[in-house]
């Protein structure tokens, strides 16, 4: 894991790419819960009888439930170490270009793309890939914006 200890360091590591994290099981409890707390209980996600039958012959994660998979991935990869807070900004572009078998084991790739001066602070943008194991498509590809603002 790389650990930031100042925004100079930081805005130096830009076009730099980070990991890949370890690999993650992504389980059907997850998916379950996912689908409990969001309300969205598609049977794509949640009916294994009826999955099965269906185009992916098994459960798939939900597309939200692997970007929401990203902040415990990225603690994986980098670590701020500023002394001023971080707040998650947006995302500027998400796309899900595989879907993710219930079971499958996912891992995560991040390169610092940009890091700009705006009026509150800093702004750092990140580009993620999510990986599937042993599939070529990515899961993820997501551009995660976040603000760091000063002491």
């Amino acid at each position: 894991m790389r650990v930031f200890r100042s925004l100079e360091e930081l805005s130096a590591a830009v076009g730099v790419e980070l990991g890949p994290t370890d690999w993650v099981t992504v389980t059907q409890q997850q998916v379950d819960m996912f689908a409990d707390a969001t309300g969205d209980h598609q049977w794509i996600h949640v009916d294994r009888a009826r999955a099965a039958a269906g185009p992916f012959g098994g459960t798939i994660a939900h597309g939200y439930l692997t970007l929401s998979l990203v902040p415990m991935l990225a603690a994986q990869l980098f670590h701020l170490d500023t002394m001023g807070a971080k707040l998650n900004y947006g995302v500027n572009k998400v796309r899900f270009p595989h879907p993710v078998p219930v079971g499958s084991r996912i891992r995560a790739r991040a390169t610092i793309a940009e890091v700009t001066d705006v009026p509150a602070g800093k702004q750092m943008v990140t580009r993620y890939v999510v990986e599937i194991e042993d599939v070529e498509k990515p899961a993820c590809v997501a551009e995660t914006v976040v603000l760091l603002l000063p002491a």
